[in-house]
């Protein structure tokens, strides 16, 4: 008995599509903002159909939970530091505060640009289940706010403790830029 290959069998309209779909993905990839502000807008489109239609309220309940999700990994470490604590000790491994220890760069569990590729994948997927009267259950939608303003406390709430137990940050201002001495504009000659 052969095995069966779990991947689908590729046409060359299939291949030719994912080539042209990802060569569109590498051409943003250097544009941060206009990526994130046309983000934005998509979440402000889906936003105003939703608030005109008056309803799918779940969806966007599960759409809000789903970005939430993304953005706890997005600020997790990789590589998790509890992980590595002993019982014994209660702090775990910490970033190096002192110049001889060795440097270990905050790499994130989930990149910027697959956060945001899978934030806009949502959003469309979202406001495609809108067409469908299928997915508008009725459910008082206040309640799902408060849920979810609920949830978002708490699980910050959490990851902030580990990011203050950790030592680490998540956001960094790029490359250390150092002064070297003002010119005088004086020659020195021996």
């Amino acid at each position: 008995m052969e095995k069966e290959d779990s991947a689908p069998p590729s046409t060359p309209v299939t291949t030719k599509i994912a080539r042209v779909y990802q060569t569109c993905l590498d051409r943003t990839v250097p544009h941060l903002i206009p990526r994130w502000v046309a983000f934005s807008a998509l979440y402000l489109l889906y936003f105003v159909r939703v608030y005109i239609l008056k309803g799918w309220y779940i969806v966007t309940y599960a759409l809000a939970i789903y970005h939430l999700n993304l953005f706890i990994a997005f600020l997790s470490p990789k590589v998790d530091p509890s992980a590595y604590s002993d019982d014994s000790d209660d702090e775990g491994p910490e970033l190096p505060t002192k110049s001889g220890e060795e440097f270990r760069p905050f790499i994130r569990r989930l990149p910027e640009f697959k956060f945001w590729h899978s934030a806009v994948k949502a959003i469309l997927i979202a406001t495609f289940c809108t067409f469908f009267e299928l997915f508008n259950v009725p459910v008082f939608w206040p309640i799902l706010v408060m849920y979810f303003i609920i949830l978002f406390c708490v699980t910050m709430k959490r990851q902030i403790k580990h990011m203050i137990k950790y030592r680490y940050l998540p956001f960094t201002t790029g490359k250390t830029k150092y002064k070297g001495k003002e010119d005088t504009g004086k020659v020195f000659s021996s």
